[in-house]
């Protein structure tokens, strides 16, 4: 049976971890990033009807300038960012389970004038009718080497999990750097867009149904056997 191996950035590794070992699986973490601020311009806030958000790192990572959209609603991608925002003490009007262009989609029922807060790694987004989209890139990501015991370990077989393009893009390229051969591993990702991203030439390389924490733990579940 294949080890499972996060490769997400904290604070979401933990996360990741804890959820995958109160499901039963053995999962096994390394960090293969790390978030960083960026600075960035906030809008004048009577332009901004609420805030959209599509990750908590975001509003983790926003900083001080965050505090000037405090009366402002947020509409959040999910619950992990709904709950970060409410801890942040923002008011959430909105929580996603499908993406954020569904939740645009939701929020089309009148006019709004929207801030987006997102990573350098962003999805496009299509604005519906009747809603102004205003995006301020607040976070980046640094990219880590691929550590020596998680090369080895992947050696062995596994499945990893991909819970963005960029870290499918970079585990490819730190795997081929390293001389880690893709054949003997899986890669279980949160989306289509992010399998796509990861390449060819793995054992197999499968999408969530739904771009969940427990969708793709549950995929992975069915890939380690």
């Amino acid at each position: 049976m294949r080890r499972i191996v996060a490769i997400r950035p904290e604070p979401g590794l933990s996360a990741t971890l804890e959820a995958g070992r109160a499901a039963g699986l053995e999962i096994a973490g390394w960090p293969l990033f790390e978030y960083r601020p960026r600075d960035w311009q906030a809008p004048d806030p009577g332009q901004v009807d609420g805030l959209l958000v599509g990750s908590a790192s975001a509003i983790r990572l926003a900083g001080p300038r965050l505090d000037r959209f405090r009366d402002k609603p947020v509409h959040a991608v999910g619950e992990a960012t709904a709950c970060a925002a409410d801890r942040a003490g923002l008011r959430v009007e909105t929580v996603g389970d499908a993406g954020l262009q569904k939740l645009l989609g939701r929020l089309a029922t009148r006019p709004l004038r929207l801030l987006r807060l997102a990573g350098a790694e962003h999805v496009p987004l299509i604005a519906p009718e009747g809603i102004e989209l205003e995006t301020r890139i607040v976070y980046g990501l640094d990219m880590l080497p691929l550590p020596p015991q998680l090369a080895d370990l992947l050696r062995e077989g596994a499945v990893v999990l991909l819970h963005s393009a960029a870290a499918a893009r970079h585990f490819a390229a730190e795997c081929d750097r390293r001389g880690v051969l893709r054949a003997p591993i899986a890669l279980a990702a949160l989306g289509p867009r992010i399998s796509a991203a990861a390449g060819s030439g793995w054992a197999a390389v499968r999408a969530a149904q739904t771009p969940t924490e427990a969708a793709l733990l549950a995929l992975a579940r069915d890939m380690c056997h």
